[in-house]
């Protein structure tokens, strides 16, 4: 998705959020310290779709929920911290599946830089109610596996990690922090070394063959693994062919429907390619019947296809607070110089952006029909320009909501199913599973 506006990438983000102040522990962020509390006349949203209960009461105890259930109907230890949440609604921790450590620095040494925000992307994923994150994609692999070993000891503050293995990809992309696969092989002893050292799953990237896709994916299911993949020289249709568990952005980025699609090859008009065709058509329906068929995920990133399109919502004063003037500036000056583009004719930028713009409105058709023919949608973010962690994943539920899903359904999305596909549903991403 970074290489669709290199415009709105910020210069500078080294410094773009707030920087670490004098050392704090743990122990600073828990607002209640309480052994055992009960949240008390509360409504609770459980993460399953169900309806909302009203007036419950939550036991928590060690920081695990105990006990759930009608207010006066669940024993509440006596020397439970009581706190009378009537007004306020309870839901799962979000389970972001699109959700970046780092975040574009426009250009550098051989071409574009991105930076690794370990220390404020972990505080405001976290912030922002997203208690596990799949980082999709790493350019410091080593400095995300050493942050999830941090976090998991005590020693940070953050959710918790499944970390991506470094992106595979080959010849194309103009960022000198990514390996390029020489191929199928190459992409076999890399799977295997980033899981030796900790990765969780692996993602697919713009130029590599459908020979160097296969080898990945059979490398990281040999070893009980998935991967994903943002894809360009490989079609949805085939990847699922290939084995692959889950698709990013959505049909934004498929480019199989490109009139001359070359094997193997990404496509320069790679985005929105589906912007002029009908979901309910034969050609996306028998896409949607594929990839269910094959089991196949679809990470939902509304956020950032919004945020690229600069014609969403003004951003909010507490996302651009985040950002230092100089990120600020330059992210409100391309958004501007964005939306100004977006009027002109006859411009091939124009075009695009408009063609963009009519494809956000395919791609929240082509989530709805992929969950009603029985699909597993995920939710995600992609951070980047005004896309930021933590006000980023609230705002795709928003938009999962204003899709067509209920807010009950949108809920289930960004936390249920994520877990789901994790396979930490006993651990994470319901209420009724018990945990927050």
């Amino acid at each position: 998705m970074h290489r669709l506006l290199a415009a709105l990438t910020v210069v500078g983000c080294a410094t773009c959020f707030a920087q670490p102040q004098p050392q704090q522990t743990i122990e600073d962020f828990i607002r209640v310290q309480s052994p055992v509390i009960a949240l008390e006349h509360v409504r609770v949203i459980d993460g399953t779709g169900a309806p909302a209960q009203a007036d419950q009461t939550i036991v928590i105890v060690g920081g695990k929920i105990a006990a759930i259930g009608r207010a006066g109907a669940v024993v509440v230890p006596a020397e439970a911290n009581r706190m009378d949440l009537s007004g306020y609604s309870a839901l799962p921790g979000l389970v972001g599946m699109h959700d970046h450590l780092y975040y574009p620095a426009g250009g550098g040494a051989g071409g574009e830089l991105y930076h690794d925000m370990v220390f404020s992307f972990p505080r405001l994923y976290l912030a922002g109610g997203v208690t596990t994150i799949r980082t999709t994609g790493a350019v410091e692999p080593y400095a995300d596996l050493e942050l999830k070993k941090a976090i998991d000891a005590g020693k940070m503050i953050g959710p918790k990690i499944n970390v991506t293995g470094p992106y595979l990809e080959g010849e194309g992309l103009p960022l000198i922090q990514t390996h390029k696969l020489t191929g199928p092989d190459d992409a076999r002893r890399t799977v295997e070394y980033w899981a030796a050292e900790g990765a969780g799953s692996f993602k697919a990237y713009n130029y590599l063959t459908r020979a160097e896709l296969k080898a990945a994916i059979d490398a990281a299911h040999r070893l009980g693994l998935t991967l994903t993949g943002h894809l360009c020289s490989v079609g949805f249709r085939e990847a699922a062919e290939l084995g692959i568990d889950d698709l990013e952005h959505g049909l934004f980025v498929d480019t199989e429907f490109v009139p001359d699609k070359k094997p193997d090859v990404c496509p320069k008009s790679s985005y929105a390619t589906a912007a002029d065709m009908e979901i309910n058509g034969e050609p996306i329906q028998t896409t949607i019947k594929v990839l269910v068929s094959h089991h196949v995920a679809v990470t939902s990133t509304l956020p950032v296809i919004e945020d690229l399109n600069a014609d969403g919502p003004a951003p909010s004063k507490r996302v651009l607070d985040v950002m230092n003037e100089q990120a600020r500036n330059t992210y409100l000056k391309e958004r501007e110089t964005t939306a100004t583009k977006s009027r002109e004719k006859d411009t091939k930028l124009a075009q695009a952006i408009q063609r963009w713009r009519k494809m956000f409105g395919k791609e929240m058709e082509f989530e709805r029909a992929f969950v009603k023919a029985g699909g597993l949608l995920l939710a995600g973010i992609d951070p980047i320009a005004g896309v930021i962690p933590g006000f980023a994943d609230q705002r795709e539920v928003e938009l999962l909501v204003e899709a067509g899903f209920s807010p009950l359904e949108a809920i289930k999305i960004a936390s249920l199913n994520g877990a789901q596909f994790l396979k930490e549903d006993s651990r994470i991403g319901s209420e009724s599973r018990r945990t927050l």
